[in-house]
């Protein structure tokens, strides 16, 4: 099966009822280097994302399009924009397409890394969600098989935290304590990881 409306709206779904265990981890998380409300921002961003009527097209552009704009309506956040600018990235690919092979995501994530770049000032390497999204592209490159693409981008998400977790982050707040985000992860890689996976959380993914 390829990506469709329902698949978007089964995904959406997903990532809404697991929010409920997520929201206080990636606070916490968030906590060390930030405002500390990833989580309840997130958890918001979802819950009006799945309020959202998606029944009245089989446009998966449009689709993403609305995604986009539920997001926007729900936070105004750094990483709530960069989500809003992916949404709207996968949108402009998809306009008008009632179905999108498994085998296009990879480069659609990659157009959405550089669109997020461009709207965030962030680059690869910088220990962001970016390079979470850009080890799972890699990790999908070739792959037109559903499940084999949510275990790729699963064990892509885990790849990139492992990685970066000894290193520090190079932008926004957390820069200027090197010493706190050192040996943590970044939120936003976090949260992509813990929403890809399907085992229940546990205190080290805290």
């Amino acid at each position: 099966m390829p990506i469709t409306v329902q698949t978007l709206r089964d995904a959406v779904a997903r990532s809404d009822a697991r929010m409920e265990r997520l929201e206080d981890p990636l606070n916490a998380a968030d906590a060390l280097l930030g405002d500390g409300d990833t989580g309840s921002m997130l958890a918001r961003v979802i819950e009006k994302m799945a309020a959202t009527d998606l029944t009245a097209t089989t446009d998966v552009g449009a689709a993403f399009n609305a995604l986009a704009r539920a997001t926007m309506a729900a936070t105004g956040s750094s990483l709530g924009t960069l989500l809003a600018t992916a949404l709207l990235t996968f949108a402009k690919s998809t306009k008008g397409r009632s179905e999108v092979p498994w085998s296009e995501l990879s480069g659609l994530i990659e157009q959405a890394i550089e669109a997020m770049k461009l709207r965030g000032g962030a680059s690869l390497g910088d220990k962001t969600i970016l390079d979470a999204l850009h080890r799972i592209a890699q990790s999908l490159t070739g792959i037109d098989d559903a499940s084999a693409v949510a275990l790729a981008a699963e064990t892509g998400a885990r790849a990139a935290l492992e990685h970066f977790q000894p290193l520090p982050c190079k932008i926004g707040r957390a820069r200027l304590f090197p010493e706190k985000s050192t040996g943590a992860h970044d939120p936003g890689m976090l949260a992509l990881h813990l929403l890809l996976r399907c085992e229940e959380v546990s205190d080290r993914d805290g």
